[in-house]
């Protein structure tokens, strides 16, 4: 049997949020002689939105005011960096056949258990080689990418729909799942649900390659309503099962979905209050239609991006707005951007920076080039967060999770040794000006925030304490970098 329309694709106005019609949190942020759009502001924006802002990029978002610095910030297209500019990908061609098995047992035919056993070794340091790689790429674009929000939505999304390369362990995979997540992260959520359902490394990662009739495998339907589009409590362990149902036969060939007929189970399925036979497609539908959707995705946003256990009627008319933009991602974040409750003391300055924020925050506001890839992925891999290689399907906790006994260590040493080397900062006032100018405008453009003023001495102290010059700075910046201030954003 048919099922119903989703209600995404409805013109018909359902009550599903009789609470939550409107909330004043989520009203516009307009300036006021009282409430300026000052430099806190547009640094919080460019933190946010993005890996934090320069000195340059700052007075750009002032000029801009907030209206106009999110639009500035939306300015990209719903592609991928290789739609954006073909040269602009890592070079991944030695490992483009190892995800496809018939293109493998090409290379293994008549060769000896020896050969073997080196071609596989040559594949798989090949296919390392080709994870770091793309793994660089990545945080190059992070750091010095055209379109600094869309990366940071990348790496919510990524930590959103989880997979790792541990597990899924083809380079190329991981990479095409990222490049999907860069096209998706602002156009159309049901979209990129149906995507993520179809994309090679998920279905590896989440076992659906292995979801047969007979035999369904439930994992992945488990986490698509658990940790993607619902949250616990707004399914049964029945609907798990019939999803499941639905799910078999989706599978890929190398780095290309297929469906096997053969393999999917076509009897009739109960899911949630539905009852037809249904496939993934269709699950998917019910799923998105299901009011706790918006809700589940709204509260998720709204946590990693302004803050975390927000009023829950807010969250109620973030998802009542969201609704009647068909799940269309990029209304619910300029909202969210341009919100009150953005700029409101909750949401400024208390966020601790996720360990990619800190390291590529700090390399853009120190103005230096990207250190080679086995630099950077000890501090992360310390701290708690490599990207590519989340620790389980839940992806990262972060907030409070990031800081510990262990990891603080970490995350001082890391910034402190960024700050180490040459420095670029070249828009800085002359020694001549005096100590209070230059520290002021150090504070400023890495702490982007008023500090306490002993701490404020005791930077003074340090400038005093060597002759004016680059030594001195860098003597300054190391010990901003290591203030607990330093690490929220």
């Amino acid at each position: 049997m048919e099922i119903s329309p989703p209600l995404w694709r409805s013109n018909k106005r359902f009550n599903l949020f009789p609470m939550a019609i409107t909330h004043p949190l989520l009203e516009p942020y307009k300036p006021t002689e009282q409430d300026p759009f000052d430099r806190v502001k547009a640094a919080h924006l460019l933190n946010r939105a993005g890996f934090g802002g320069t000195h340059e990029e700052i007075e750009k978002v002032l000029k801009l005011g907030p209206q106009g610095a999110v639009e500035w910030l939306f300015d990209f297209p719903n592609a991928t960096a290789d739609e954006q500019n073909k040269a602009d990908v890592p070079d991944l061609s030695s490992v483009a056949g190892l995800s496809n098995f018939r293109e493998l047992r090409k290379q293994f035919a008549g060769k000896s258990q020896k050969e073997r056993m080196e071609l596989m070794k040559t594949l798989q340091m090949a296919n390392r080689e080709a994870f770091l790689a793309s793994w660089e790429w990545w945080m190059k674009r992070m750091a010095h990418g055209p379109h600094p929000l869309q990366e940071k939505l990348a790496l919510f999304w990524h930590g959103h729909f989880t997979t790792a390369f541990r597990e899924e362990r083809s380079a190329l995979l991981i990479w095409e799942q990222n490049e999907l997540l860069r096209k998706m992260a602002a156009g159309s959520f049901a979209q990129f649900v149906h995507a993520i359902s179809r994309d090679p490394a998920m279905l590896d990662y989440l076992n659906n390659a292995q979801n047969r009739k007979g035999h369904p495998n439930e994992n992945y339907a488990r986490e698509l309503m658990e940790l993607f589009t619902l949250g616990i409590g707004n399914y049964s362990e029945n609907d798990i099962k019939e999803a499941a149902r639905a799910f078999t036969g989706w599978m890929h060939d190398g780095d290309k979905f297929v469906f096997n007929q053969r393999q999917h189970d076509d009897g009739v399925k109960r899911f949630f209050d539905k009852v037809g036979n249904f496939n993934g497609d269709d699950v998917i539908d019910i799923i998105l239609a299901h009011p706790a959707c918006p809700r589940f995705i709204a509260s998720e946003l709204f946590a990693y991006f302004a803050y975390p256990d927000a009023e829950d009627d807010l969250i109620g008319a973030s998802a009542r707005q969201w609704h009647d933009a068909h799940l269309e991602l990029r209304p619910l974040l300029k909202t969210l951007f341009t919100s009150r409750a953005f700029y409101s003391r909750k949401s400024i300055g208390v966020q601790i920076k996720c360990p990619v924020q800190l390291l590529v925050g700090t390399i853009r506001l120190l103005g230096i080039e990207m250190p080679p890839p086995r630099m950077l992925l000890g501090p992360l891999q310390l701290m708690g967060q490599v990207p590519m290689n989340p620790p389980n399907v839940k992806g990262w906790p972060g907030g409070h999770a990031w800081i510990n006994a262990s990891t603080m260590f970490a995350r001082y040493n890391a910034a402190v040794r960024l700050a180490a080397g040459k420095l670029s900062l070249g828009d800085l006032p002359d020694a001549s000006e005096g100590p209070e100018i230059v520290v002021d405008a150090l504070v400023d453009r890495f702490i982007q925030r008023p500090i306490d003023p002993s701490k404020r001495q005791v930077l003074l102290d340090a400038y005093a304490a060597k002759p004016p010059g680059e030594q001195a700075v860098r003597e300054v910046v190391q010990l901003i970098v290591s203030m607990p201030e330093y690490q929220l954003c």
